[in-house]
């Protein structure tokens, strides 16, 4: 899972970088202070991995991956090159989904590129120059197919017609994901990435004392949201950072002092996952415990095939128990007694929380 983490200049994108990957990435009170992306793994807070590795002992934990990058702070008339322009755009092309983070905290002595804070604004400012970005694209493209279709090429007719489609859209001020396509058009739309059809997760960064009942203080920003059917999570990087070197328990004394469940990062990524449609599976053993990302609807073979390709090549089952049934039980042996544990084949789909075991041969 690759997020692209955007903005304008001096929102906390790079604060929240740090935070999530520790990275120490240049934090500075001034436009374009990260130029290249900077670029982190992390892995996915799971209280079920650390649950099992609590029964398994193992000689290594491994956590879901997420790869973040952080993308330095796009500006109006970024997508006709201003300020770091088509470079920036350029680099998120690559990325399953978008956080795109927008400054709500109110802080005199950090500068804003507006010159004012207003979210929806920024928000509005970003979206356009990513549709521009998409047209630009579309428009380049097009000159070249509609040349090909002429000469009755029914590859470039089919791409022709699809794109035409997405491009009224993005003239009416409409990302290129409000557009409603059939499977077909969805596989022609694929190869060229386009910015729009990605995924959005708008990561609202507000101060300490706003984010309690934060969705009934900035109803507006909730209901954008979800007019365009995407996610947020609501996140204080101030307090992200002051937590940065906390142990646990530790952490867990300051969200207490807090006064309300503070859930910052687990949010996030449990919106990144939602929009992405990805379930969790786990498998486990005295070696490793690890846990696996998968998209949602995925065969047992499949998901084999993410552990190594020889398990989907010669895989024969799956021996598989579900992570509650392992905890209400105790342990595999007793899971197995109270008849749980269960012989899947290849064309069983994953559940989230299993807990398999391949047998392949080849």
């Amino acid at each position: 899972m690759e997020i692209g983490i955007v903005g304008l200049p001096n929102v906390g994108k790079s604060t929240i970088f740090n935070v999530l990957t520790k990275a120490g990435a240049e934090v500075a009170n001034y436009p374009f202070c990260t130029i290249e992306p900077n670029v982190g793994i992390v892995g996915v807070p799971d209280p079920r991995l650390d649950f099992l590795c609590g029964k398994f002992n193992p000689e290594k934990k491994t956590s879901a991956p997420v790869k973040f990058f952080d993308i330095a702070g796009l500006v109006k008339g970024a997508s006709k090159g201003e300020g770091l322009g088509n470079q920036f755009l350029g680099n998120i092309k690559q990325v399953d989904a978008i956080a795109h983070i927008v400054r709500v905290f109110s802080d005199e002595n950090v500068s804003h590129s507006p010159g004012k804070v207003d979210p929806l604004d920024d928000i509005e400012t970003i979206n356009t120059e990513l549709m521009l970005s998409d047209l630009d694209l579309i428009g380049k493209n097009l000159e070249k197919i509609e040349k090909l279709a002429r000469q009755k090429d029914k590859e470039a007719g089919q791409k022709e017609g699809v794109l035409k489609k997405v491009k009224t859209a993005l003239e009416e001020g409409k990302p290129v994901s409000s557009v409603s396509l059939s499977k077909e058009e969805e596989e022609v739309l694929k190869e060229f990435n386009l910015l729009t059809k990605k995924p959005m997760l708008y990561v609202f960064n507000t101060d300490e004392d706003k984010l309690e009942n934060f969705d009934e203080t900035h109803k507006e920003l909730v209901e954008f949201t979800d007019t365009v059917n995407s996610e947020h999570a609501v996140i204080s990087a101030k307090i992200e950072a002051d937590m940065l070197d906390l142990s646990p328990s530790e952490k867990a004394d300051y969200i207490k002092e807090l006064g309300f469940d503070y859930k910052g990062f687990d949010e996030f990524i449990r919106h990144a996952y939602h929009l992405l449609h990805l379930i969790t599976f786990f498998t486990v053993g005295p070696k490793e415990c690890r846990a696996w990302p998968i998209r949602n609807g995925l065969t047992a073979d499949k998901a084999a095939g993410k552990i190594h390709s020889d398990m989907e090549r010669g895989f024969i089952r799956g021996e598989v128990m579900s992570y509650e049934d392992f905890k209400k039980h105790g342990s595999e042996q007793a899971v197995k007694e109270a008849g749980r544990l269960r012989s899947e084949g290849r064309e069983y789909v994953m559940q989230d929380g299993d807990i398999m075991y391949v047998r392949f041969n080849v």
